[in-house]
C-alpha cells in the first residue's frame, strides 16, 4: 500500500531524511520511531504531499504521490500532530465539511458521521463550536474526519497527544480496528508502550537514517534478543 523509494529529503545544506525505502502492506500497522528531530514528520508530510522529496519516490497503492496526487491522496487519512480545525464551526459541521472534499454524497455522508460520532464516542460535545474545545477534543474531532472516506492508508503523527487514558483507549482500538479491517497504518509517536502494545511491525530513524526496521510482527522481533522490551532495544539502538 505505501512503498517508499530512496527519498531523500534536503533542507539547503542540511539532510533531514537519507536513502529511505521502507514497504508497508494493507493490514500493517507500521511503528515509526525516532527521537526528536530524527526525520519523523518530514517522512509524514511527505506521504502526505505536504513536502516533496528531494530525490527518491513515494507510491500510495501504485499512485505516486508527486506525478498522481488526486489519486493517491484520496486513499489517506492524515492525522497531523497539532489538528487544526474551524473554530467557528461545530464539530459536526467540521465533519461535513470534511466529508464535502472528498465528494461524498450529504446522505451517505450523514450516516458515516453519525457511526463516527458513536464510534469515537464524542457525542456529547459534537455540537458545540470546536473553539471551545480541549486538545484532546480536537484531537478526536481530527482523527474522525480522516476517517470519513473509508481511506486506505492512515498517516498518524503522535495521535496520543492531549489525550486522557479513556480517550487514548477509544483512539487505539479504532486505529487497531482499521488495520485488522485491511487498511495500512503509518503512526510516528513518541509512546514507546503504546508502539509495543498496538504496532505489528516497527521502524527506527535516527539522524534521517532508517536504523531499524523488522519484517515480522514487533514481539517476534523483540522475543530472542538480549532486549526484554521496545523501550531497551530502542535505547540501545538511538545511544
Amino acid at each position: 500500500m505505501l512503498e517508499i523509494k530512496n527519498v531523500t529529503k534536503k533542507f539547503g545544506s542540511f539532510t533531514a531524511v537519507n536513502n529511505l525505502n521502507l514497504h508497508v502492506k494493507s493490514g500493517d500497522f507500521f511503528g515509526f520511531l525516532g527521537q526528536n528531530g530524527a526525520g519523523k514528520t518530514t517522512t509524514i508530510k511527505m506521504i502526505s504531499g505536504l513536502y516533496n522529496s528531494t530525490s527518491g519516490s513515494i507510491l500510495i497503492n501504485g499512485y505516486d504521490i508527486y506525478k498522481e496526487p488526486i489519486k493517491a491522496k484520496s486513499l489517506i487519512g492524515y492525522i497531523p500532530d497539532q489538528p487544526f480545525i474551524y473554530e467557528k464551526l461545530t464539530g459536526r459541521e467540521f465533519l461535513f465539511f470534511s466529508g464535502g472534499l472528498y465528494s461524498i454524497e450529504k446522505k451517505t455522508l450523514k450516516k458515516i458521521i453519525d457511526e463516527i460520532i458513536e464510534k469515537l464516542e464524542i457525542g456529547d460535545w459534537v455540537d458545540k463550536r470546536t473553539e471551545e474545545y480541549s486538545q484532546g477534543m480536537k484531537q478526536r474531532i481530527t482523527i474522525a474526519s480522516a476517517l470519513l472516506h473509508d481511506p486506505k492508508l492512515l498517516v498518524v503523527d503522535e495521535p496520543m497527544v492531549g489525550l486522557d487514558p479513556q480517550s487514548a483507549l477509544i483512539v487505539k482500538n479504532v486505529l487497531k480496528e482499521k488495520a485488522n479491517n485491511g487498511a495500512a497504518v503509518f503512526m510516528s509517536t513518541h509512546s514507546l508502550n503504546v508502539a509495543e502494545e498496538i504496532c505489528t511491525r516497527i521502524g527506527i530513524i535516527k539522524d534521517g537514517n532508517m536504523i531499524f526496521s523488522d519484517k515480522t510482527e514487533i514481539l517476534e522481533t523483540i522475543k530472542g534478543s538480549d532486549h526484554h522490551n521496545l523501550e531497551s532495544l530502542f535505547l540501545h539502538l538511538t545511544k
